[in-house]
Protein backbone atom coordinates (compact mmCIF):
# COMPACT_ATOMS: atom_id res chain seq x y z
CA UNK A 1 0.00 0.00 0.00
CA UNK A 2 1.40 3.49 -1.48
CA UNK A 3 0.38 6.50 1.17
CA UNK A 4 1.34 9.72 -0.29
CA UNK A 5 2.12 12.22 2.31
CA UNK A 6 3.10 15.07 0.99
CA UNK A 7 5.24 16.57 -2.25
CA UNK A 8 8.10 15.72 -0.23
CA UNK A 9 8.01 12.52 0.87
CA UNK A 10 6.04 9.05 0.39
CA UNK A 11 5.68 6.06 2.43
CA UNK A 12 5.31 2.74 1.34
CA UNK A 13 3.70 0.11 3.94
CA UNK A 14 4.31 -3.92 2.95
CA UNK A 15 3.32 -6.97 4.81
CA UNK A 16 4.34 -9.97 4.27
CA UNK A 17 2.90 -13.33 5.86
CA UNK A 18 4.79 -16.00 7.61
CA UNK A 19 3.82 -19.39 8.74
CA UNK A 20 3.75 -17.96 12.47
CA UNK A 21 4.25 -14.13 12.37
CA UNK A 22 4.46 -11.51 9.42
CA UNK A 23 6.90 -8.54 8.77
CA UNK A 24 6.52 -4.88 8.16
CA UNK A 25 7.93 -3.07 5.83
CA UNK A 26 7.86 0.33 5.84
CA UNK A 27 9.95 2.47 2.97
CA UNK A 28 10.40 6.33 3.28
CA UNK A 29 11.12 8.06 0.14
CA UNK A 30 12.20 11.37 0.47
CA UNK A 31 12.73 14.32 -2.25
CA UNK A 32 14.55 17.61 -2.41
CA UNK A 33 16.03 19.28 -5.91
CA UNK A 34 18.85 17.45 -6.56
CA UNK A 35 18.47 13.60 -5.38
CA UNK A 36 16.06 10.97 -3.68
CA UNK A 37 16.65 9.05 -0.53
CA UNK A 38 15.04 6.13 0.30
CA UNK A 39 15.30 4.64 3.74
CA UNK A 40 13.75 0.79 4.65
CA UNK A 41 12.73 0.07 7.93
CA UNK A 42 11.72 -4.19 8.81
CA UNK A 43 10.04 -5.16 11.72
CA UNK A 44 9.49 -8.97 12.87
CA UNK A 45 6.19 -9.70 14.66
CA UNK A 46 5.76 -13.40 15.82
CA UNK A 47 2.31 -15.16 16.74
CA UNK A 48 5.06 -17.78 18.76
CA UNK A 49 7.58 -16.60 21.03
CA UNK A 50 9.57 -19.52 20.54
CA UNK A 51 9.11 -19.24 16.77
CA UNK A 52 13.07 -20.13 15.55
CA UNK A 53 15.11 -16.41 14.32
CA UNK A 54 16.39 -18.85 11.34
CA UNK A 55 13.29 -19.34 9.83
CA UNK A 56 11.75 -15.73 9.72
CA UNK A 57 15.31 -14.36 9.01
CA UNK A 58 15.39 -17.07 6.00
CA UNK A 59 12.50 -15.65 4.69
CA UNK A 60 13.04 -12.39 4.77
CA UNK A 61 16.36 -13.04 2.83
CA UNK A 62 14.41 -14.36 0.28
CA UNK A 63 11.99 -11.25 -0.16
CA UNK A 64 14.68 -8.41 0.41
CA UNK A 65 17.99 -10.07 -1.37
CA UNK A 66 17.74 -8.69 -5.15
CA UNK A 67 19.67 -6.94 -7.81
CA UNK A 68 18.21 -3.21 -8.70
CA UNK A 69 18.10 -2.07 -12.33
CA UNK A 70 19.79 1.10 -13.42
CA UNK A 71 16.02 2.63 -13.72
CA UNK A 72 15.17 1.38 -9.86
CA UNK A 73 13.33 -1.70 -10.49
CA UNK A 74 14.37 -4.85 -8.13
CA UNK A 75 14.36 -8.62 -9.48
CA UNK A 76 15.13 -10.87 -6.83
CA UNK A 77 18.47 -12.87 -6.59
CA UNK A 78 17.26 -16.12 -6.78
CA UNK A 79 14.36 -17.66 -9.31
CA UNK A 80 12.59 -20.43 -10.64
CA UNK A 81 13.84 -21.46 -14.12
CA UNK A 82 11.53 -23.81 -15.90
CA UNK A 83 13.02 -24.90 -19.01
CA UNK A 84 12.78 -28.57 -20.05
CA UNK A 85 9.50 -28.34 -17.50
CA UNK A 86 6.29 -29.00 -20.41
CA UNK A 87 4.29 -31.50 -18.06
CA UNK A 88 1.70 -29.80 -16.51
CA UNK A 89 0.80 -31.63 -13.49
CA UNK A 90 4.48 -31.42 -12.79
CA UNK A 91 5.09 -27.68 -13.71
CA UNK A 92 1.72 -26.92 -11.50
CA UNK A 93 3.09 -28.51 -8.36
CA UNK A 94 6.62 -27.21 -8.73
CA UNK A 95 5.24 -23.19 -9.21
CA UNK A 96 2.76 -24.06 -6.12
CA UNK A 97 5.67 -25.37 -4.04
CA UNK A 98 8.24 -23.05 -4.91
CA UNK A 99 5.88 -19.98 -4.25
CA UNK A 100 5.58 -21.74 -0.73
CA UNK A 101 9.11 -21.94 0.10
CA UNK A 102 9.38 -18.14 -1.05
CA UNK A 103 10.39 -17.73 -4.84
CA UNK A 104 8.63 -15.03 -6.89
CA UNK A 105 10.94 -15.07 -9.36
CA UNK A 106 10.30 -17.08 -12.37
CA UNK A 107 11.85 -17.55 -15.50
CA UNK A 108 10.58 -18.42 -18.69
CA UNK A 109 10.56 -18.35 -22.86
CA UNK A 110 8.07 -18.61 -25.75
CA UNK A 111 10.31 -21.60 -26.96
CA UNK A 112 9.89 -23.49 -23.53
CA UNK A 113 6.37 -24.14 -24.48
CA UNK A 114 5.11 -23.34 -20.80
CA UNK A 115 4.24 -19.89 -20.84
CA UNK A 116 -0.01 -21.26 -20.81
CA UNK A 117 0.78 -23.20 -17.84
CA UNK A 118 2.38 -20.92 -15.73
CA UNK A 119 -0.18 -18.50 -16.96
CA UNK A 120 -3.08 -20.30 -15.31
CA UNK A 121 -1.13 -20.72 -12.21
CA UNK A 122 -0.07 -16.84 -12.01
CA UNK A 123 -3.59 -16.02 -12.84
CA UNK A 124 -5.07 -18.68 -10.41
CA UNK A 125 -2.79 -16.45 -7.47
CA UNK A 126 -3.57 -13.00 -8.47
CA UNK A 127 -7.07 -13.67 -8.75
CA UNK A 128 -7.84 -15.39 -5.08
CA UNK A 129 -5.54 -12.87 -3.64
CA UNK A 130 -2.59 -14.79 -2.40
CA UNK A 131 0.11 -12.52 -4.15
CA UNK A 132 -0.49 -9.03 -5.97
CA UNK A 133 1.19 -8.59 -9.55
CA UNK A 134 3.78 -6.70 -8.18
CA UNK A 135 5.24 -8.84 -5.70
CA UNK A 136 5.74 -11.24 -8.54
CA UNK A 137 9.21 -10.83 -11.44
CA UNK A 138 8.42 -12.80 -14.69
CA UNK A 139 11.06 -12.82 -17.18
CA UNK A 140 10.24 -14.11 -20.19
CA UNK A 141 11.98 -14.01 -23.70
CA UNK A 142 11.93 -13.15 -27.27
CA UNK A 143 12.38 -16.44 -29.32
CA UNK A 144 14.91 -16.59 -32.15
CA UNK A 145 12.20 -16.97 -34.80
CA UNK A 146 10.80 -13.80 -33.59
CA UNK A 147 14.64 -12.14 -34.52
CA UNK A 148 13.37 -9.43 -36.38
CA UNK A 149 12.04 -5.67 -35.96
CA UNK A 150 8.62 -6.66 -37.36
CA UNK A 151 8.13 -9.12 -35.18
CA UNK A 152 8.91 -8.06 -31.68
CA UNK A 153 5.74 -7.03 -30.70
CA UNK A 154 4.07 -10.07 -31.88
CA UNK A 155 5.82 -12.10 -30.05
CA UNK A 156 5.35 -10.34 -26.69
CA UNK A 157 1.59 -9.74 -27.13
CA UNK A 158 1.74 -13.70 -27.55
CA UNK A 159 3.66 -14.33 -24.05
CA UNK A 160 1.63 -11.90 -22.27
CA UNK A 161 -1.85 -13.84 -23.57
CA UNK A 162 -0.57 -16.72 -22.46
CA UNK A 163 1.05 -15.77 -18.97
CA UNK A 164 -2.87 -13.80 -18.94
CA UNK A 165 -0.49 -10.63 -17.94
CA UNK A 166 -0.57 -7.13 -18.65
CA UNK A 167 3.17 -6.56 -18.64
CA UNK A 168 6.34 -9.05 -17.91
CA UNK A 169 9.18 -7.41 -15.54
CA UNK A 170 11.81 -7.99 -17.83
CA UNK A 171 12.08 -9.38 -21.50
CA UNK A 172 14.81 -10.87 -22.94
CA UNK A 173 16.35 -11.30 -26.57
CA UNK A 174 16.39 -15.08 -26.12
CA UNK A 175 19.62 -15.39 -28.40
CA UNK A 176 21.92 -13.62 -30.34
CA UNK A 177 21.28 -15.78 -33.65
CA UNK A 178 18.10 -15.16 -35.85
CA UNK A 179 16.14 -18.40 -36.86
CA UNK A 180 13.94 -18.47 -39.96
CA UNK A 181 10.28 -17.95 -39.40
CA UNK A 182 8.50 -20.46 -40.63
CA UNK A 183 5.16 -20.61 -38.23
CA UNK A 184 4.77 -19.70 -34.46
CA UNK A 185 4.56 -23.61 -33.79
CA UNK A 186 7.59 -24.25 -35.04
CA UNK A 187 9.96 -23.04 -32.29
CA UNK A 188 13.31 -24.52 -34.09
CA UNK A 189 12.93 -24.78 -37.89
CA UNK A 190 15.45 -27.58 -39.14
CA UNK A 191 16.51 -29.11 -42.88
CA UNK A 192 18.71 -31.85 -43.06
CA UNK A 193 19.71 -32.17 -39.46
CA UNK A 194 20.75 -28.09 -39.23
CA UNK A 195 19.01 -25.17 -38.24
CA UNK A 196 17.61 -23.00 -40.73
CA UNK A 197 19.20 -19.58 -40.17
CA UNK A 198 17.90 -16.09 -40.87
CA UNK A 199 20.89 -14.33 -42.07
CA UNK A 200 19.41 -10.69 -41.92
CA UNK A 201 19.94 -10.64 -38.09
CA UNK A 202 19.57 -6.80 -37.42
CA UNK A 203 20.48 -6.66 -33.53
CA UNK A 204 20.17 -2.48 -33.42
CA UNK A 205 16.84 -2.65 -35.32
CA UNK A 206 15.51 -5.16 -32.74
CA UNK A 207 16.50 -3.54 -29.98
CA UNK A 208 14.71 -0.48 -31.21
CA UNK A 209 11.56 -2.39 -31.45
CA UNK A 210 12.26 -4.08 -27.80
CA UNK A 211 12.31 -0.32 -26.60
CA UNK A 212 9.10 0.13 -28.04
CA UNK A 213 7.79 -2.58 -26.02
CA UNK A 214 8.73 -0.54 -22.69
CA UNK A 215 7.20 2.27 -23.87
CA UNK A 216 3.67 0.45 -24.65
CA UNK A 217 3.74 -0.57 -20.96
CA UNK A 218 4.07 -4.52 -22.00
CA UNK A 219 7.46 -5.16 -20.39
CA UNK A 220 9.21 -2.63 -17.26
CA UNK A 221 12.84 -3.89 -18.40
CA UNK A 222 14.57 -5.35 -21.49
CA UNK A 223 17.81 -7.40 -21.99
CA UNK A 224 20.00 -9.77 -23.13
CA UNK A 225 20.57 -13.77 -23.35
CA UNK A 226 23.36 -15.14 -24.73
CA UNK A 227 25.45 -11.87 -26.12
CA UNK A 228 29.09 -11.63 -26.29
CA UNK A 229 31.11 -8.90 -25.11
CA UNK A 230 31.15 -7.25 -28.88
CA UNK A 231 27.55 -7.16 -28.99
CA UNK A 232 26.65 -6.41 -25.77
CA UNK A 233 28.68 -3.15 -26.24
CA UNK A 234 27.22 -2.73 -29.56
CA UNK A 235 23.50 -2.53 -28.16
CA UNK A 236 24.82 -0.30 -25.47
CA UNK A 237 26.30 2.28 -27.62
CA UNK A 238 23.21 2.82 -29.83
CA UNK A 239 20.40 2.31 -26.83
CA UNK A 240 17.98 4.88 -25.75
CA UNK A 241 17.27 2.51 -22.93
CA UNK A 242 20.08 0.41 -21.82
CA UNK A 243 19.87 -3.17 -21.36
CA UNK A 244 18.67 -4.05 -17.30
CA UNK A 245 19.98 -7.51 -17.60
CA UNK A 246 22.08 -10.39 -19.56
CA UNK A 247 21.56 -13.99 -19.31
CA UNK A 248 23.93 -16.32 -19.74
CA UNK A 249 25.47 -19.97 -18.92
CA UNK A 250 27.69 -19.32 -15.36
CA UNK A 251 28.79 -21.33 -13.23
CA UNK A 252 32.10 -22.58 -11.56
CA UNK A 253 33.94 -23.98 -14.19
CA UNK A 254 32.67 -20.97 -16.42
CA UNK A 255 32.71 -18.05 -14.49
CA UNK A 256 32.50 -15.64 -17.63
CA UNK A 257 34.96 -12.81 -16.05
CA UNK A 258 35.50 -10.59 -18.68
CA UNK A 259 31.88 -10.87 -19.65
CA UNK A 260 30.33 -9.49 -16.25
CA UNK A 261 33.25 -6.73 -15.99
CA UNK A 262 31.62 -5.65 -19.46
CA UNK A 263 27.95 -5.63 -17.46
CA UNK A 264 29.38 -3.91 -14.63
CA UNK A 265 30.94 -0.99 -16.40
CA UNK A 266 27.44 -0.96 -17.87
CA UNK A 267 25.40 -1.31 -14.65
CA UNK A 268 24.20 -4.33 -16.40
CA UNK A 269 22.81 -7.22 -14.00
CA UNK A 270 23.90 -10.47 -14.69
CA UNK A 271 21.49 -13.55 -14.25
CA UNK A 272 23.15 -17.40 -14.17
CA UNK A 273 21.30 -20.20 -15.87
CA UNK A 274 22.92 -23.77 -15.78
CA UNK A 275 24.68 -22.91 -12.56
CA UNK A 276 24.82 -26.84 -12.10
CA UNK A 277 25.69 -27.21 -15.96
CA UNK A 278 22.14 -28.12 -16.61
CA UNK A 279 22.62 -31.95 -16.21
CA UNK A 280 19.26 -32.78 -17.37
CA UNK A 281 20.20 -31.91 -21.14
CA UNK A 282 22.03 -35.53 -21.18
CA UNK A 283 18.34 -37.28 -21.23
CA UNK A 284 16.67 -34.35 -23.84
CA UNK A 285 20.38 -34.87 -26.14
CA UNK A 286 19.68 -38.78 -26.08
CA UNK A 287 16.25 -37.97 -27.23
CA UNK A 288 17.97 -36.17 -30.27
CA UNK A 289 20.43 -38.86 -30.76
CA UNK A 290 22.70 -37.13 -29.59
CA UNK A 291 25.19 -37.61 -26.71
CA UNK A 292 25.98 -34.76 -24.32
CA UNK A 293 28.55 -35.28 -21.17
CA UNK A 294 27.54 -33.39 -17.90
CA UNK A 295 29.90 -31.04 -16.50
CA UNK A 296 30.49 -32.86 -13.22
CA UNK A 297 30.20 -29.58 -11.15
CA UNK A 298 28.29 -31.59 -8.59
CA UNK A 299 30.61 -34.25 -7.83
CA UNK A 300 33.60 -31.99 -7.75
CA UNK A 301 36.15 -32.96 -4.79
CA UNK A 302 36.67 -28.72 -3.71
CA UNK A 303 32.78 -28.37 -4.48
CA UNK A 304 32.11 -30.96 -2.11
CA UNK A 305 34.80 -30.37 0.49
CA UNK A 306 33.60 -26.99 0.91
CA UNK A 307 30.08 -28.59 0.65
CA UNK A 308 30.70 -30.98 4.01
CA UNK A 309 32.16 -28.28 6.06
CA UNK A 310 29.20 -25.73 5.87
CA UNK A 311 26.83 -29.34 6.00
CA UNK A 312 25.16 -28.41 2.93
CA UNK A 313 24.75 -29.95 0.19
CA UNK A 314 27.11 -29.41 -3.32
CA UNK A 315 24.17 -27.86 -5.32
CA UNK A 316 23.95 -24.87 -2.04
CA UNK A 317 27.44 -24.16 -2.61
CA UNK A 318 27.21 -23.95 -6.16
CA UNK A 319 24.68 -20.86 -5.85
CA UNK A 320 25.85 -19.63 -2.96
CA UNK A 321 29.07 -19.36 -4.88
CA UNK A 322 27.47 -17.44 -7.32
CA UNK A 323 24.66 -15.50 -5.07
CA UNK A 324 27.59 -13.69 -2.81
CA UNK A 325 29.05 -12.34 -6.17
CA UNK A 326 25.64 -10.57 -6.89
CA UNK A 327 24.83 -13.08 -9.85
CA UNK A 328 21.72 -13.72 -9.89
CA UNK A 329 20.55 -17.52 -10.34
CA UNK A 330 17.58 -19.16 -11.93
CA UNK A 331 17.79 -23.01 -10.87
CA UNK A 332 15.54 -25.54 -12.63
CA UNK A 333 14.35 -28.49 -10.54
CA UNK A 334 10.61 -30.34 -10.48
CA UNK A 335 12.19 -32.08 -7.23
CA UNK A 336 10.44 -31.17 -4.02
CA UNK A 337 13.67 -31.70 -2.22
CA UNK A 338 16.01 -29.99 -4.56
CA UNK A 339 13.61 -27.13 -4.92
CA UNK A 340 13.74 -26.29 -0.98
CA UNK A 341 17.53 -26.74 -0.74
CA UNK A 342 17.79 -24.54 -4.00
CA UNK A 343 16.09 -21.48 -1.66
CA UNK A 344 18.13 -22.36 1.46
CA UNK A 345 21.07 -20.51 0.65
CA UNK A 346 20.26 -17.15 2.16
CA UNK A 347 21.49 -18.24 6.27
CA UNK A 348 25.04 -19.05 5.43
CA UNK A 349 28.09 -17.49 3.85
CA UNK A 350 31.43 -18.43 2.04
CA UNK A 351 34.69 -17.55 3.80
CA UNK A 352 37.16 -15.67 1.96
CA UNK A 353 39.44 -19.05 1.76
CA UNK A 354 36.08 -20.82 0.06
CA UNK A 355 35.46 -18.45 -2.56
CA UNK A 356 38.77 -18.27 -3.53
CA UNK A 357 38.97 -22.21 -4.09
CA UNK A 358 36.01 -22.25 -6.09
CA UNK A 359 37.17 -19.03 -8.26
CA UNK A 360 40.33 -21.66 -9.57
CA UNK A 361 38.16 -23.99 -10.75
CA UNK A 362 37.50 -21.50 -13.54
CA UNK A 363 38.38 -23.13 -17.35
CA UNK A 364 37.75 -19.79 -19.03
CA UNK A 365 35.81 -21.37 -22.62
CA UNK A 366 36.99 -25.03 -22.11
CA UNK A 367 34.43 -24.76 -19.17
CA UNK A 368 31.16 -24.11 -21.32
CA UNK A 369 29.21 -26.21 -21.87
CA UNK A 370 25.98 -24.34 -24.08
CA UNK A 371 28.74 -23.97 -27.15
CA UNK A 372 27.98 -22.08 -30.60
CA UNK A 373 27.37 -25.24 -31.83
CA UNK A 374 25.21 -27.52 -29.34
CA UNK A 375 22.73 -26.79 -31.56
CA UNK A 376 23.77 -28.23 -35.49
CA UNK A 377 24.54 -25.33 -37.53
CA UNK A 378 24.53 -22.50 -35.16
CA UNK A 379 27.88 -21.80 -35.45
CA UNK A 380 26.94 -21.10 -39.27
CA UNK A 381 25.59 -17.64 -38.45
CA UNK A 382 27.27 -14.65 -38.41
CA UNK A 383 26.29 -13.73 -35.01
CA UNK A 384 27.09 -16.86 -33.64
CA UNK A 385 29.20 -16.97 -30.23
Amino acid sequence: MKCFLSKLYTVNFQVYQLDKGCIVKLEFTLFNQTKTLRIEFLFFFSLQYHFALGNWKQQLFKMTNFVEFHNGQRMPLLGLGTWQAENREDLERTLNEAFDLGYRHFDTAYTYLNEHIIGDVLQGWISSGKVRRDELFIVTKLPPIGMDESRVEYFMKKSLDALKLDYVDLYLIHLAVGLKYVDDNTIIPMEGGKLVLDMSTDHLAIWKAMEKQVKAGRTKAIGLSNFSVKQVERIVKNAEILPANLQMEAHVYYQQKELRETCKKYEITFCAYAPFGSPGRKQLFAKRGLNFEVPALLEDPVVCAIAKTHARTAGQILLRFLLQQELVVIPKSTNSKRLSENANIFDFNLSVEDMKALEALDLGSAGRSFTSNWLPGLDLHPESN
